[in-house]
Formats: C-alpha cells, structure tokens, sequence
C-alpha cells in the first residue's frame, strides 16, 4: 500500500507535480491572504482588538504563498494555473461557507456575526491545514530542499488555529455559543465534502502527470473515499470542538516580512 510519505516524495522528485502541487498550494495562501486583509479592514468596531491578529493571519497566509513561489523558483519552474476543481477555497464559498468574496469587495463594514462566521470557517479549515502541515513536517521536516518551509508553514498553521480556538471561546463567552456551536457543525460537514472532492480532483491531475496505472489511481480514489466516510460518521466532530490552546495570543506578535529564499 502506497503510504502518504511515498505519495509526496513521488510528487516531490517529479518536476511537473511539484510544479502543481506548489502552485495549488500557492494560489489558496494568496487567497487566503486577500480574504483576511478585508476581514482586518472591515472589522466592526465592537471587534476592533481582533483586527491586529486578523491582518497578522493575512500576512502569514501572504507568507506562506511567497513561501511556495519560491521553492518553484529554487527548482527553475514557474507555476501553473490552478485547475478549477481544486480550488478548495472557492470550492467551499460555494456552498455558502465563509464570508462571500462579493461581500468582502465592498467597503461596507461586517458585522458581529460576520466575524463570527469569518472565525467558524477558519477553526474548521485550519484544523484542516495543521493537520496537513503536521504529516508533511513528520515526514519531510529534515528534506534539505523544502523542509525549513514546511517547519515555518506549520508552525504558522498551529498559531492559527490556536488563534481561532481562543477567540470563539471568548465569543462564545460572551454568548454567542449556540450561534458559533451551529456554525462550526456546518462549516465542518460542508469542509469534509469539498475535501474529499478536491483530494480526488488533485489526485487525477497528479496521477495523469506521474502516470499512474487505473489500479493504482483506484486505489488512491479508495482512501479517499474511505477518509471521507470515516469523517462524515464522526471524524468531523474533531473539527468543532473547541479548548484553550497552549499557545495564547498566538497572533499577537509583530506581522512577518518577506518570505526568505528556501
């Protein structure tokens, strides 16, 4: 059985997939980027505290897609352009998940239960992305081309969703429990769905570059398949509890510079 570590070091050692994998990855910071700097712009003035930390998590995710630009540019590759049914981020908008990027274009400030929804959608994707993080880290932490990113991005991705934890305890303290706890529930069944299709739709793309037999992209699907129906029985509820992190104000520092060469 092809295990996660031999699936990435695959894409890893094959310019093309490494060429998708970058610019997918890429494309969702930057917009993830875009998205909290209008949050940070628009914050209510009863949030006003929160709008540091939301341009602090803007300007990681700014960060972070730098970060992936240049391990292209380390290998001499430009990225490519995103295939539609892997854009995560727009993918769960569409299902009405997050705040709606026409709303965030407009000047009009959000409201309390905007920034409630804003920090429901991020508990759920950042789970997501720590998880993620943390099992490419596990693996490829000491990698000499790409594991100094991977350990920063990771580290990052816990702030974040310690971040989230704290402020919708505060929130939910101050009585919007109900309101955040039906949100979360929401946001998280939506999120397992969008994943499980993105996951299939990258794994098409990378098995028509790496050339993968139809038993081997079978396979692939399977997993997925079965990761997606351990979520949906269960696995989803990890992704809505909420605790006090260890790591408290974990946004509250200085916003990073520019991504340094990897």
């Amino acid at each position: 059985m092809l295990s996660a570590r031999d699936l990435f070091q695959e894409i890893l050692d094959e310019d093309e997939s490494f060429r998708l994998f970058c610019s997918i990855a890429a494309g969702g910071e930057a917009q993830g980027g875009w998205e909290n700097g209008r949050i940070a712009a628009l914050v209510p003035e009863s949030q006003r505290a929160l709008a540091p930390r939301i341009a602090r998590h803007g300007a990681d995710e700014d960060k972070h897609g730098r970060i992936f630009h240049a391990l292209l540019r380390k290998r001499g590759l430009r990225p490519v352009e995103v295939p539609p049914g892997t854009d995560y981020t727009m993918l769960l908008e569409r299902r009405g998940i997050g705040l709606a990027h026409e709303r965030l274009a407009r000047r009009d400030p959000l409201t309390e239960r905007d920034i409630i929804t804003y920090l429901a959608h991020s508990r759920v994707t950042e789970q997501r992305a720590s998880e993620q993080m943390a099992l490419l880290r596990r693996h490829f932490g000491d990698h000499p081309g790409i594991g100094r990113a991977l350990r920063m991005i990771a580290d990052d991705e816990d702030n974040h969703l310690a971040y989230c934890h704290e402020e919708l305890l505060r929130l939910a303290g101050a009585g919007h429990g109900r309101t955040i706890q039906r949100l979360l529930r929401e946001c998280a069944l939506a999120e397992i769905r969008v994943y499980r299709d993105v996951s299939l739709a990258v794994m098409d793309h990378m098995g028509r570059i790496l050339g993968w037999s139809r038993t081997r992209a079978s396979v692939l699907a399977a997993g997925i398949h079965l990761v997606h129906a351990y979520e949906r029985l269960g696995g989803w509820r990890r992704m809505v509890r909420l605790e006090q992190p260890e790591r408290r104000d974990a946004l509250g520092g200085p916003v990073p510079g520019e991504a340094e060469p990897f």
